[in-house]
């Protein structure tokens, strides 16, 4: 088998590799957007708790 063969993927390429693509952006951002999240939130309860010692 060779890397061309391989990466034609008998004539379906044009459908496996967008596939591939989109499940790697989901599993990406499966990770990232919590962290984001989680720091927007962090950032949110320190900015009300240096407003009530006020």
């Amino acid at each position: 088998m060779s890397l061309e063969s391989f990466l034609y993927m008998g004539g379906y390429a044009v459908y496996v590799w967008p596939s591939y693509a989109l499940t790697a952006v989901v599993l990406i951002a499966n990770v990232i957007l919590p962290v984001l999240q989680r720091k927007q939130l962090l950032r949110q309860i320190s900015l009300r708790q240096k407003r009530e010692k006020r």
